[in-house]
């Protein structure tokens, strides 16, 4: 079976001989990928009202478990955006009323974020749809399969997640 990174392959090596184009058959599909994967989780995630930022945010409250808080700097740490925008994401997701903010009784100066019943419900539906979706995508691979691809991406991604800074 062919696909679109076949055939730039192929243009690249009669285009290019002098080159070696052997990366772009792993890396350009990862990013096609990538491309694809993102498309599909803007649909699961518009299904159940929220943007792929929203979702984000609110799974991570989610997973820092009862009483689902966590202070800015923990979810900027977490999603990997600007002070700014987190405090603007905070904002916007009060209003829809999907997390609050509380004082920080450890720092009389800070505020934890908090998820509401509402938006821990949210998170809750979209992760279960997120997951089915990605359960359907992935049906073609044997859990071997997948076991491997997985530890080849986490291979590939480590360094990045990993690295300082």
């Amino acid at each position: 079976m062919e696909d679109e990174v076949d055939r730039l392959v192929a243009a690249w090596r009669r285009e290019r001989p002098d080159l070696d184009v052997e990366p772009l058959e792993v890396l350009s599909r990862v990013s096609r990928l990538a491309r694809h994967l993102d498309r599909a989780r803007r649909l699961a995630f518009s299904e159940h009202g929220l943007e792929p930022w929203e979702f984000d945010v609110l799974t991570a409250l989610r997973r820092a478990g009862a009483p689902y808080q966590l202070s800015p700097g923990q979810l900027l740490t977490q999603t990997l955006v600007t002070s700014g925008t987190m405090t603007n994401r905070i904002d916007r997701l009060a209003k829809k009323g999907l997390v609050e903010r509380l004082p920080d009784p450890s720092d009389r100066r800070g505020v934890l974020v908090r998820l509401t019943t509402e938006g821990r419900d949210r998170a809750d539906s979209s992760l279960a749809g997120l997951l089915a979706q990605e359960r359907a995508l992935l049906a073609g691979l044997t859990p071997a399969r997948r076991q491997q691809l997985a530890d080849l991406l986490r291979f590939l991604t480590a360094p990045f997640d990993n690295s300082p800074g």
